[in-house]
Order: structure tokens, then sequence, then C-alpha cells
């Protein structure tokens, strides 16, 4: 084929041989890339799997730290800083992974995702790191430090110290391929730069992967060794379980007595019980069902009532007596609804108010709310969100045994929400003007705050104007300087007082009031 002058039929079979070779690369290319969507389908779902467990690990850790705080409360409180820890970067890494499917048309088909353009404009610009670049390794480092401040040096954990160190430290690293003279590469331009997307998502839902692992693994051993298998009966503790945690007069008390560690083999050989002082007889006010001392006793009077007694276990031909002390409440029907608002006695319009509704003695699903803009959450907790108007009233309706229970209205004065106040690299301006170096005033952000006030929410600056001494202003869209702003302020001096003004805000669903200027005087 190299030699001499070909035919034009032999170049004719030489230019298909190259067109075949050229279609094999492309659909082994096409194999690969649907292999690495494959194998991040298969992270991801093993993922959930983990997550699951780890909810339910915490949930165990949960019931046993209530029930014995001295072994378990430690234990949970750390287990549960390794679930935020986790939940913190697993969220940052999901967030990463949906801007890049957010590039292509159809996140499901791998064979398009062989580009690495969308990859290499997120994290890189002109040979060095984006701040975006930056904030990957951060957040990997942060994740590294905190788990690391959980841990400590207990050797049990060392094996998962070092996993950490080695998966999430983001140290620079050197290419297999480097010269004599050669330097490291940082962390995400090894791993991530210059490859096909689909291959980036992968990694990164793998690192998702390892981090459920390593909770697991913590949970595990935090917990070996913390579990006490209870034997005796001289440890037996009596509860109370009762369906309802008050009753009314006349009605009947259907709770049960029954033993800390629920068993329905564990039956006690004789019960003697008493409530206020009357003997309780068995067949009549009590049954042995399932391991369980079933009551069936009028309640009587509004009060406090008191069972008392002893449940009696035969163990090696020797009587044990476990002591019965348990109270319960009477109270009288309610006839007043009990409606409030979780933070403060109004509520404010085109944002979510809290509200907490319920009726004592009565079940949360036996209790409903209705009102312009109000939505139950879980159980007793509303949000309501008003709209227009000057009040809004709160109809409350709950049931008992199957009889309606109607309360009267409960009004809320509805106000605006306060004027926000700006600030500039989070410094609010109190008398004199701020006072700052150039460079920091150009890459600080320009923001707003509602000082004092009791909700959690926070506006967001969409655009604002700054002018300098002798030079037109200058509008920007968004919270940062752009380039335009940047060209003005730096033909301001030393000494100079920047001011910031017509700064727009948003919260959405609601109209923000104008907010007043901010000044910032340059140190440089």
């Amino acid at each position: 084929m190299a030699g001499g002058k070909e035919s034009p039929r032999q170049q004719m079979i030489n230019l298909m041989y190259l067109v075949f070779i050229a279609m094999l690369a492309l659909n082994m290319s096409k194999e690969v890339l649907s292999a690495f969507g494959q194998i991040n389908e298969s992270l991801v779902e093993s993922s959930v799997t983990l997550s699951e467990k780890n909810e339910q690990a915490l949930a165990g850790l949960e019931q046993k730290a209530q029930e014995q705080p001295q072994q378990f409360a430690s234990v949970r409180d750390d287990a549960i800083l390794i679930d935020q820890h986790t939940q913190e970067l697993f969220s940052y890494f999901q967030k990463v992974k949906e801007i890049f499917e957010e590039s292509v048309d159809d996140p499901k088909d791998y064979e398009t995702m062989d580009k690495d353009a969308a990859v290499n404009e997120y994290f890189m610009k002109s040979g060095k790191l984006k701040p975006e670049g930056e904030e990957f390794i951060d957040n990997m480092r942060s994740y590294r430090d905190k788990m690391l401040g959980v841990l400590g040096d207990d050797p049990k954990f060392a094996s998962i110290v070092n996993t950490i160190n080695e998966k999430f430290s983001a140290e620079p690293v050197m290419p297999r391929d480097a010269g004599k003279n050669a330097t490291p590469v940082n962390y995400v331009e090894h791993h991530f730069v210059s490859y096909p997307m689909i291959s980036t998502i992968t990694k990164i839902s793998n690192l998702q992967h390892d981090m459920k692992i390593l909770a697991n693994e913590i949970y595990s051993l935090k917990l070996a060794g913390q579990l006490t298998q209870i034997a005796s009966m001289d440890n037996y503790e009596t509860l109370l379980q009762t369906d309802r945690g008050a009753y009314y007069q006349g009605s009947v008390f259907d709770g049960a007595i029954v033993l800390g560690r629920t068993d329905a083999s564990t039956v006690p050989n004789k019960v003697e019980l008493s409530l206020d002082g009357r003997p309780l007889t068995e067949g009549k006010d009590f049954e042995i069902q399932k391991g369980q001392v079933k009551l069936n006793v009028a309640t009587g009077s509004a009060g406090d009532k008191k069972i008392e007694g002893k449940l009696i276990f035969t163990q090696a031909d020797e009587d044990i007596e476990v002591e019965v002390n348990q109270t319960f409440q009477v109270i009288p029907k309610p006839e007043q609804a009990i409606v409030s608002a979780d933070k403060m006695n109004v509520v404010y319009r085109g944002i979510d108010n809290p509200i907490t509704v319920s009726i004592p003695g009565i079940p949360a699903n036996k209790v409903s709310a209705s009102a312009p803009g109000l939505k139950n959450i879980s159980g007793t907790k509303y949000n309501l969100v008003p709209k227009t108007g000057q009040e809004v009233k709160i109809n409350v309706r709950g049931e008992i045994d199957g009889e309606p229970v109607n309360s009267p209205p409960v009004t809320f004065r509805i106000k605006s929400l306060p004027r926000p106040t700006p600030t500039v690299r989070g410094e609010f301006q109190e008398g004199a003007p701020i006072s700052m170096p150039r460079k920091a005033l150009e890459i600080s952000p320009v923001g707003a705050e509602f000082e004092n006030f009791d909700f959690d929410i926070k506006p967001v600056v969409k655009r604002f104007s700054v002018s300098i001494p002798g030079q037109p202003a200058v509008t920007v869209n968004g919270d940062r300087f752009d380039g335009a702003a940047k060209q003005l302020l730096n033909l301001a001096n030393a000494g100079d007082v920047i001011q910031i003004f017509d700064i727009k805000a948003d919260v959405p669903g609601v109209n923000v009031k104008n907010m007043p200027p901010i000044q910032v005087k340059l140190s440089n």
C-alpha cells in the first residue's frame, strides 16, 4: 500500500479500509460511553440503597439514645454530624452533575456525552481554575477536615481515616507520563478536564458512592460494643402504652401495661394492680394479651390517675416482682382550638409563615384548618402565605369520637416585609462609609439583609448602580461589579467615596421595598 504509484482501484480500496477502521473506532467509542453510563446508573442506585440503610441506622440510634442516653447519646450525636457532613458534599456533587446533564438534550443518551467542553468551561479558563474549580476542591477538603474532626485519633477508624485522606484530600497529582521537570497538576484538571462528560459524571457518582459507604462503616463501628443484651427480669421496667395522650370524662381508658422490651412470650405469672387505690380484677378490669396487661377501666372524673402494683414472674423457682407505678391524665373535652404563629403575632405577606394548629386531646389527623393561602405540611404544622388584605381568619375544625368540634375563627394581622438593608461583602454601613481596598470591592458581592427579622429569608440582589466622583454612573446586572463597573472603579482615587445605589433585590412572590444607598471609601 505504501510503495509505488497505486491504481485508482487500489486507492479506492485503501480509502474504504480507512473508513471501515474509523467506523470501528466510532462504534467502540459509543460502547465505552454507554458502559460509563451504565456504571453511573449502578453507582446512583447503590447510593440510594446505602442512603436508605444509613437512614435506618440513624433512626435506630435515635431510638437507642432516647431509651439509653448515657450509652448512646454521644454515638447518636457523632452519627448526626457524619450524616450532615456527608449530605453537604453529596448535595454539592449532585448540583455539579445536574449542571453538566443540563447541557445535553437527553442525559440518558450517553453516546452524545462524549464532549468535554461543558466540563472544561465549568472548571477552567485560560489554563487556570475558575472559582467553580476552586470551590470543588475546597468542598472536598472541608468534608475531609470535618470527618476527621469527628473520628479523631481512635485506632478503630484508622482505615477509614486513610481512605478519606486518600480520596478526598484533592491534592495535586503528578501525571503518569510527566517528564523529569514536570510539576503536579491540580486535582480537578487531572481527573475531569479534557475527559468526556459522562466519565466526569461517573467519577463524581463514584465519590458520592464512596461517601455513603464510609458513613455506613462509621455507623457500624460506632455502634459496635454499645448494644447491651438485657436478659435478667431484675432489669425490666414497665411502660404505659396508650393510643391517646389524654382521656375525656366518661370515656374508657384502654391503655396497656407493657414491659420495656416488648415480647409476646413474656407473660407475668401474677398481676396485682390498683387504680387510684381501687384493686383491679382480671377479666373485668384487665386481660393479659400477648405479653401485655390490657386495661379496660372507666376513667372517671378529670385529673391525674395513678396505676400502682406489681407484675410477678417466676424465674428459677423464685418470684421476681416488677414494680408498676404509672400515671395518665384525664381532661375535659376542649371547646377552644389553639392556633399560634410560631415566630410572631402577625403574618407577613407573600412568604411562608409557619403556623401550628391543634386542639388539646384531639389527634392531628382529626383536626383540620382552612384559610386563604393556608397549606398543611404535616401533622399540626401549616404554612400560611397571605396575598392581599389586612387580615386573615383561620377556621379550625376537629372531631372527637365522631362528633365535630368547631372553634371560633382566629384572626391574624397581615403586614408587608420590612425594608431590607444593603450590604457590601456582608458588611452594613453604620454611619461613616465602609473602608475597603479597591481589589476587594471589585470582587465583593452587593447584598441585602432583613435586619432583626425573625424569618430566615434573604433577598437576592438583581441590579444596582455605582458612581464615583466626577464620572457618570454605571448600572450593573447581578450582585457583583462587572467589566464596566470595574473600569469605572479604576478611575477613582484612594480616599474617594464610591456610591452604590438604586439597589434592586428580589424575594420570590414578594415586592421588596427600595433600599437606601450604601457608600464605600477606597483605602488604596
